[in-house]
């Protein structure tokens, strides 16, 4: 079994790379045949601002940008897209966001050709999100944070392609908390990715 795990954090000596770099080596512990990728959106530059050329892809216009064709091949690749992430503002930060606008396009990820059918595209990807959260547990409860990110990313994004959350897990007071009680739960995380 294959994971693709896309980080976006521009710092590498960040808790967030910690914790994807745990889930990695988890998964392998678990199952030394199991193989991953680790993409880091900042690393690689990768462009995340919805553009004129990404417009024309949706609406069928012309072929995805050859930076976006390599992601779709990435995740075509894997049996299970692993997202780990900070959290801002209640959501994924704008780099993690922009990969997604651009790489789940219309003929990939969905099928919407304005006629109101609509085709999920992704039910063979299986997705686990991990975000690393400031504020603790009790705030994401007394406000209804955690169920607003499940209704935009579980249920807006994956679904809508087809896609399966198996889990979504939120690591609060990440800036407060030992570092190791983090990377425990990302260890336990990454060797559960495939039973």
């Amino acid at each position: 079994m294959h994971a693709l795990i896309v980080v976006a954090h521009h710092d590498p000596r960040s808790l967030t790379h910690s914790v994807a770099a745990q889930i990695a080596a988890s998964l392998v512990q678990a199952n030394p045949a199991n193989t991953f990728e680790i993409a880091d959106l900042y690393a690689e530059g990768f462009e995340p601002c919805f553009g004129a050329a990404d417009f024309a892809v949706h609406h069928r216009e012309s072929a995805p940008p050859a930076d976006v064709l390599a992601e779709q091949a990435r995740i075509d690749r894997a049996d299970t897209l692993v997202l780990v992430y900070p959290v801002y503002w209640w959501s994924m930060p704008a780099q993690l966001k922009g990969w997604i606008d651009r790489v789940f396009s219309n003929g990939w990820a969905f099928d919407f050709s304005g006629d109101l059918k609509h085709v999920k595209l992704l039910q063979r990807l299986r997705v686990h999100l991990v975000g690393l959260a400031g504020a603790d547990a009790r705030t994401y409860e007394r406000h209804g944070y955690g169920a607003a990110m499940k209704a935009q990313i579980e249920h807006g994004i994956f679904d809508y392609c087809g896609a399966t959350v198996l889990s979504s897990t939120l690591l609060p007071e990440s800036e407060l908390r030992d570092p190791s009680e983090q990377l425990a739960v990302a260890r336990e995380l990454g060797s559960q990715i495939f039973t």
